[in-house]
């Protein structure tokens, strides 16, 4: 007879909890809802609209769009302009970036050590180009660069020569390049330092007991730390260099005849969609150059990890 109730309430039991695991699910819906409705419409939504739009080809005259499947794709993986384009900013990208991740923790360092007075003033003072918008910067980087105006200019007519031409065809990666830097570094050195004040204090007393130096306490103990940061941050500069767009955008207005509208992958796809009306193969460009991203980044977190293992 107990055996038989323990029997009947058993399966009630298991049905009670699957009701309250389904109202629990329910309630949980209600909160995730809007963020996926939001994420769908502004993430998926955009990412599958360029991908049909890159499936398809518009043909001149009265042929309109018809289907044509991977050939879009197959013509910018021959596109010399696309591969000229993705050139300069691997090239940016391979020089820039480590120079940049390094000035940052460097500055990071300085501001996370004892020795240095008026830190909180001079992470201030770094991180300060990041909150200029970034159209402002190049406007004023712009001035200082012209060659009949501005600083190069001053400074051309006070020594008597021609030789200091920022805007010029062999300077203009690297004066991008400044700009990038000098509007970044406060913000990767922020990462840097925003890791560096997790470090349990038991670490540094621990190496100060074994005797470590300034600098054997940077080895042993803060660059460890900082592995994971030096990762994420490394992983948005990788972002941020292939989608450069805005700083040679800008300055084109000052040398058109040294930034084509090819200059980097984003400015080729912009301006076949504005100013080409080739949107199919735009799309097709964004495409390609958001996956190419997306590899080299993945990869980059990947080892990443497992060095941190």
């Amino acid at each position: 007879m107990a055996q038989s109730v323990a029997q009947r309430v058993q399966p009630a039991a298991v049905a009670g909890r699957k009701r309250r695991r389904a109202s629990q699910d329910g309630k949980g819906w209600i909160f995730v809802g809007p963020f996926l409705a939001v994420f769908a419409l502004t993430f998926l939504a955009p990412i599958g609209y360029a991908i049909y739009l890159s499936l398809y080809r518009n043909q001149a005259f009265f042929g309109g769009r018809v289907f044509v499947g991977l050939d879009n794709y197959t013509e910018a993986l021959q596109d010399p302009k696309f591969w000229e384009a993705f050139g300069r900013v691997a090239v940016f990208l391979v020089v820039q970036v480590p120079i940049m991740l390094i000035l940052a923790l460097l500055a990071a360092l300085a501001i996370d050590s004892a020795r240095l007075h008026a830190s909180g003033f001079f992470r201030i003072v770094i991180f300060l180009p990041y909150a200029v918008p970034g159209v402002v910067a190049v406007l004023m980087w712009g001035y200082i660069y012209g060659d009949n105006f501005g600083l190069a200019a001053n400074l051309n007519d006070l020594f008597g020569t021609t030789a200091i031409q920022p805007l010029s065809a062999n300077w203009m990666l690297p004066s991008i390049a400044n700009i990038v830097t000098w509007e970044f570094v406060g913000y990767n050195m922020l990462i840097f330092y925003s890791a560096l004040r997790t470090v349990p204090g038991e670490l540094y007393e621990a190496a100060a007991i074994d005797g470590a130096g300034t600098f054997r306490t940077v080895r042993a103990v803060k660059l460890p730390a900082l592995r994971g940061a030096i990762v994420i941050a490394t992983i948005f500069s990788i972002i941020g260099s292939f989608q450069l767009f805005n700083e040679p955008n800008i300055l084109r207005t000052l040398a058109p005849n040294v930034i084509t509208t090819y200059y980097t992958p984003n400015m080729y796809a912009y301006n076949l969609s504005f100013a080409g009306q080739q949107f199919n193969y735009s799309a097709t460009i964004a495409i390609v150059m958001g996956v190419i991203t997306a590899v080299i980044a993945y990869v980059v977190q990947l080892r990443g990890s497992r060095e941190s293992l």
